[in-house]
């Protein structure tokens, strides 16, 4: 069964970037788990103590994991200091062998290269096996969810839910 980890780089408890990953992990197979960056405990994360527990049980799920989809609002044309933090501490090929879904929210069109400008690279340099091609999602279509999101989430899932899992060493 494919391991799913559904990451959530936005800082807000009710953001849109959540509701849309709770849409996705609907419709995916596998054991999916959620992780909001937002519960891990900031000074731990900001100061790099990767020997904090819960820093310690964030990466393991990361390690444990398949398939990665990393979820974060574009703030000022890139992904959230969440995001930059908790990479940022994991280990330098914390994603090989991972297949790596990036998604951002935005509130404009003008959002929209940050996956490729800003989030790609990082996730590249993190090891990723492959790195899907992103999703761009305007703040507008997500609450209410639009109907023509739909099949780009359905896409979206199908292709996760295709994922080999890696073989076991």
């Amino acid at each position: 069964m494919t391991r799913v980890l559904l990451i959530s780089g936005s800082p807000s408890a009710t953001s849109r970037t959540g509701r849309l990953l709770d849409h996705v992990a609907e419709l995916l197979d596998g054991a999916v788990s959620l992780l909001h960056l937002r519960d891990l405990p900031a000074e731990p994360l900001l100061l790099g103590r990767g020997d904090h527990p819960d820093l310690v049980a964030a990466a393991r799920s990361v390690a444990e994991a398949d398939v990665i989809v990393l979820a974060t609002p574009i703030y000022k044309a890139a992904y959230t200091g969440l995001v930059k933090a908790f990479l940022d501490g994991l280990p330098q090929k914390a994603f090989a062998g991972k297949t790596v879904v990036p998604i951002a929210t935005g509130g404009t069109q003008g959002h929209l290269l940050a996956v490729d400008y800003a989030l790609r690279p990082v996730l590249s340099v993190l090891g990723a096996r492959h790195v899907t091609r992103g999703l761009f999602v305007l703040d507008t279509q997500i609450t209410p969810l639009a109907e023509e999101l739909r099949p780009r989430l359905r896409a979206l899932a199908d292709e996760v839910n295709a994922v080999p899992l890696r073989a076991v060493a």
